[in-house]
This record gives C-alpha cells, sequence and structure tokens, in this order.
C-alpha cells in the first residue's frame, strides 16, 4: 500500500484519538481507528497499527483492549488526571469569586481536553452548580501573572487602587494617586486573592485585594526583606478577618462548650481553650479587632461573647447599641426591617 502524505504525523494522530474518543469505557476497533486515521489522510494496516500502539505504548501512553463479541477494542486505559479530580477542579473554578464568569468557561473548556469526550459531558454537568457571585475585572489573571514576576525577579511595584461607588462605577482612591510598596506573597483568603507587601513608608505590612489593582509596574528592587523575615504571614493572615487590617489584640471569649468547634474551624487547633464549668470554656485569640471580627461573634447569636479586654467589649457594646438604635423605634418596638 503506497504511503499517504500525511504519514509521518501518523503516531501522533493516533495518540490524539486515544485521548479524545477512548476512555475507561469506550475503545476503538481496529477498524475505527482505521477510518478514523483515514479522516487525517493516513493509510493504515491491521499489522502496522500493532506496531504503532506499541511505540505509543513506549512513550508511556497506557493502551489496553478487551474483547467484545468477535473484535477487540483498544483504549487508553489511565490518564495524567482522573475524571474524579478533573471534577474538584471544575467545581473549583466555578465556585471562585475572583474567576470571572468567561474565564470560568474557557478555563473548564481546557479542562475537558484532558478527558475523552465521552467523560467531557460529565465535566460539562458539573457547571450546573449554584451561581456565585463572579468578580467583573477580567485584569486579575493578568495582575496574577505581573506580581508572580514582580516577587521572582524581586522588584517593587507602582499600581493604583480603585473601590466601587454608589453608581457602581471603579473611583481610583487617593485621587488616583499611585502605590508603591514590594511584594512577597499572594494569599487567597475569604474566595479573593490578596498581596501581601512591604509598605517601606508606613514601614508596615499591608495587603491589598488583586482585583482591585490597575496599572501595575515593576520598579527598582523591592524593600523590607528583614521586615519580612521577622513577619509570621500565617499567623498575620490568622488575625485578620475579612483580610481587614489592625493592630493585633489577645482577645478572650467565652462560650458554650459545643462553640468548640466554631473557634477551631476559624483558629486552629493550637487555640488556647480553658474550661470554666461543665458547660463552658474559655478561649484566647490574637486577631485585629474590625467590624468584621465584632460581626462575626454578633452572628454567633450569643453562643460567644467577648470577656475582654473592656475596650473590645466597649466597641461590641457599642456595635450592639448602634444595631439596636438603627432596627428599634424609640418606644422599644421594632420597625420592620
Amino acid at each position: 500500500m503506497a504511503k499517504s502524505g500525511n504519514q509521518k504525523g501518523k503516531l501522533l494522530y493516533l495518540a490524539e484519538i486515544f485521548h479524545r474518543e477512548t476512555d475507561e469505557a469506550h475503545g476503538l476497533t481496529l477498524a475505527e481507528l482505521t477510518e478514523r486515521l483515514a479522516a487525517y489522510g493516513v493509510q493504515a494496516e491491521r499489522k502496522t497499527l500493532y506496531a504503532d500502539m506499541e511505540e505509543l505504548r513506549r512513550c508511556g501512553l497506557d493502551i489496553d483492549s478487551w474483547k467484545e463479541g468477535r473484535e477487540y477494542r483498544y483504549r487508553l486505559a489511565s490518564r495524567e488526571f482522573e475524571l474524579p479530580e478533573l471534577k474538584l477542579l471544575v467545581d473549583a473554578v466555578q465556585a471562585s469569586r475572583f474567576i470571572t464568569e468567561s474565564k470560568s468557561r474557557s478555563l473548564i473548556k481546557k479542562l475537558e481536553s484532558l478527558v475523552s469526550v465521552h467523560d467531557a459531558r460529565q465535566l460539562q454537568r458539573q457547571v450546573l452548580i449554584a451561581g456565585r457571585v463572579k468578580t467583573m475585572n477580567e485584569s486579575i489573571y493578568y495582575n496574577i501573572d505581573k506580581l508572580h514576576t514582580a516577587i521572582g525577579e524581586g522588584k517593587q511595584i507602582r499600581f493604583q487602587y480603585f473601590q466601587w461607588t454608589v453608581e457602581k462605577k471603579e473611583a481610583l482612591r487617593r485621587d488616583g494617586g499611585w502605590y508603591c510598596v514590594s511584594p512577597w506573597h499572594l494569599r487567597w483568603d475569604d474566595e479573593n486573592y490578596y498581596l501581601i507587601a512591604y509598605d517601606a513608608e508606613a514601614d508596615r505590612v499591608k495587603h491589598y485585594r488583586v482585583d482591585k489593582m490597575k496599572r501595575i509596574l515593576l520598579e527598582a528592587p523591592r524593600l523590607g526583606q528583614e521586615k519580612m523575615a521577622r513577619s509570621d504571614l500565617a499567623v498575620y493572615t490568622q488575625q485578620l478577618f475579612g483580610m481587614y487590617g489592625g493592630q493585633p489584640v489577645r482577645v478572650t471569649l467565652e462560650g458554650e462548650n459545643e462553640m468548640v468547634g466554631v473557634l477551631i474551624d476559624r483558629f486552629g487547633k493550637e487555640v488556647p481553650v480553658l474550661p470554666v464549668d461543665g458547660t463552658h470554656f474559655q478561649a484566647f485569640v490574637d486577631v485585629a479587632v474590625s467590624p468584621q471580627f465584632l460581626g462575626w461573634v454578633a452572628g454567633l447569636g450569643g453562643g460567644l461573647r467577648i470577656v475582654s479586654p473592656e475596650p473590645v467589649v466597649q466597641k461590641m457594646q457599642a456595635l450592639v447599641q448602634r444595631l439596636a438604635e438603627q432596627y428599634c423605634a424609640p418606644d422599644g418596638d421594632k420597625t420592620s426591617v
């Protein structure tokens, strides 16, 4: 049989066919493989297909076969990613707030290419999970890439930072003025990406929402190596609620015993806990006392309360008073909310 012009790409075409059309539950016969190759302009014979598949096995493809009726079917039995692993990745992409809808679809499409067309349908069904509020800043992917470059090259960065207005428009902070910091780490916290950086002017570690950064430029060599070496970033981020900053304070919390799990989920098993009586305990946490922290405690519905220090107790009392005034009429009757 005369060789066709695409014969040099035969092994590549055959590998693509196995990746795209076969999996643990689906295989192709020799006749079907010959037909698929013909679509690429490649002629194949039974004896050469045996040799081709053996060559692909030597290259690392896990090709095996099983008998179905009077014929054998051949398949790619295993891949670098298993289907359950890809389902987890698809779920993570779809659920991530910092990934836009369009980028989610693009990434999931690429993940689908890692399995057969048959298994890809299962990944497509995985997309149909509850809708999430997604970021609207498409440039976050380029921001992350620039920040990784700056961190890798040890460069300072200059950027602008924005916030949303009630008109749902971007408004640059500092009247459009530039921020200049030394980037050291990226952290994914509370479904958002944050840059942890050293601010030389303030001589302190700060953090910034990556999706709110604009026009990132790389500058001179970064600063703050000694400051960052002395900082325990795991502790720094654990002390922040909703990544809102503030000076860490040792806060004593008291609650019913069943609330211990809530504290461990938030602060880890290392949180100091002491029994008060048979039904209550006290715990000691170092946190930046922000409205988010106070709201977290209030949201536990009285199962946990702040005992000390007194300034933090007073802040919680002021928050409760403010909420009472906001939602209750002067005579004590509740207004509609």
